[in-house]
């Protein structure tokens, strides 16, 4: 077995681990970057870039058909299913090419291929031709999409997020498991394209909100354009014809049937550690079986070993992913020199989901029964440049403490893909709603629909 000494090994080539490989680099220490394919990131591969060049495209089709509203009438609208897929995978293909690109040109001995696994927590093995010693690890393997058990041995009928993209045409319908963030987004994105769609979803809420208000908005507003089942379980799922049963339960409990020709998990994901003989390091693992890390300094208990992006499984959106690849390569190169470990604070709570009207999350979760808090609202239907564009549905609801200073807060509507960076900053620097509110906002932009919200709690503290 051929052996190999390094200060820094790191496991998988995603975001996270080709940004710890970076900083291991940057930080003085000898790293490897091993990956067992296909490599690419999680996001340009089969995520955040492949889903919205599908709602890129659903929007433009939705657009092409509701210009009546401007008093402009389009006739004739016609979606190319197999047209929208190969514009999808060539852009798809060149965002991946770029990632791809970047670790051929890494030098061969700072990149290894094949699976590896824990032999000890100073060794890793990968098949049985190398051996690696190290003497800091970052663990970055990514995730993999979940198949709830109703769903399995649906064989080709059954589609993720890793297989989705690769379909030669749109199916004439689709059921969806799961209206969270990525299942709500790809409904929409089909249904514009003129795809039947079913979602199912045992909770209450979609695309991520908590607050009451907004998530019954959203139900509304998908609910209009597809068939949304929430509060809904589904029990078995079965080959019918060329396409899927699914039985399931609603909300009352009165037993259901839905007929689809193809049938998509969007259950969440799952960190990739099956692999990794985890117990061979002496990690010790939580009730989800990922290990145990500091928030901070994203080490592990029990070993100079980290964990970084979506393997962690605590924030799994790119921007989170980079940031503690950065922040692991860094430090398993001070663990492998002997230095202090950087323990930064995290980062504040962001997530979007790009439907339209848009929807973030940000800062601290809505909590009905915190009384120290001063919740400020706003509502789109009349905002100016909202009703200028037909944008017009949805609101925001923006929470901050009885001094003022804003702690969080969540939107659904036109632009919150914007607006939410702002409100994101100025949780980030502890500003008040006053601060913030005596800021220059332009008329008319949305905007100022986030100031009206923010003056309602100025006029409240």
């Amino acid at each position: 077995m051929r052996e190999l000494d390094y200060d820094v090994a790191v496991i998988g080539a995603g975001t996270a681990g080709i940004a710890a490989h970076r900083a291991a680099l940057a930080a003085g220490a000898r790293s490897v970057l091993i990956e067992r394919g296909p490599g690419g990131t999680t996001c340009a591969r089969v995520g955040c870039m492949p889903s919205k060049l599908l709602i890129a495209a659903g929007a433009a089709a939705h657009a092409a058909r509701t210009t009546g509203l401007f008093g402009i009438r389009v006739s004739g609208v016609t979606v190319d299913g197999p047209a929208v897929l190969r514009r999808l995978r060539s852009e798809r293909d060149r965002f991946v090419a770029s990632v791809v690109d970047g670790l051929a040109d890494l030098p061969e001995d700072e990149r290894l291929g094949g699976t590896a696994r824990f032999e000890s927590d100073r060794t890793l093995v990968i098949g049985d031709a190398i051996r690696i010693r190290f003497r800091a690890a970052v663990i970055a393997t990514g995730s993999s999409p979940i198949v709830p058990e109703a769903l399995q041995g649906l064989g080709a009928r059954l589609l993720t997020t890793d297989t989705l993209f690769e379909i030669p045409d749109l199916p004439d319908s689709l059921a969806i498991l799961g209206a969270g963030p990525v299942g709500i987004e790809i409904a929409q994105a089909m249904a514009r394209l003129g795809v039947a769609v079913t979602v199912i979803d045992a909770g209450d809420t979609v695309a991520g909100l908590s607050e009451p208000e907004l998530a019954r908005q959203a139900a509304a507003i998908f609910g209009a354009d597809l068939d949304l089942h929430l509060g809904a379980e589904v029990r078995t799922a079965a080959p019918d014809g060329d396409g899927v049963s699914l039985h399931w339960i609603d909300r009352d409990g009165r037993e259901q049937v839905t007929r689809a020709s193809r049938v998509l998990a969007a259950t969440g994901r799952a960190p990739n550690l099956d692999a990794l003989r985890l117990e061979a390091a002496g990690l010790r693992r939580d009730e989800d079986g990922v290990p145990e890390f500091d928030r901070h300094s994203l080490v592990c208990a029990g070993a100079p070993i980290l964990i970084a992006g979506d393997a962690d499984g605590w924030r799994p959106v790119l921007h989170e992913a980079s940031r503690q690849g950065r922040i692991a390569g860094g430090n398993a190169a001070a663990l492998a020199a002997g230095r202090p470990v950087a323990a930064p604070a995290p980062w504040t709570r962001l997530a979007m989901v790009f439907t339209h009207p848009q929807a973030a999350v940000i800062g601290a979760p809505y909590d009905p029964e915190n009384a120290g808090r001063v919740v400020g609202t706003m509502d789109f239907s009349d905002q100016g440049r909202a009703r200028v564009e037909g944008t017009n549905r949805g609101g925001i609801r923006l929470w901050a403490d009885r001094s003022g200073h804003l702690l969080g807060g969540e939107m659904l509507g036109p632009s919150v893909e914007h607006l939410a960076h702002l409100l994101t900053y100025a949780v980030a620097h502890k500003q008040t709603a006053e601060t913030l509110h005596d800021q220059p906002v332009y008329h008319p932009t949305v905007e100022e629909g986030l100031f009206r919200a923010m003056s309602k709690i100025v006029q409240s503290t």
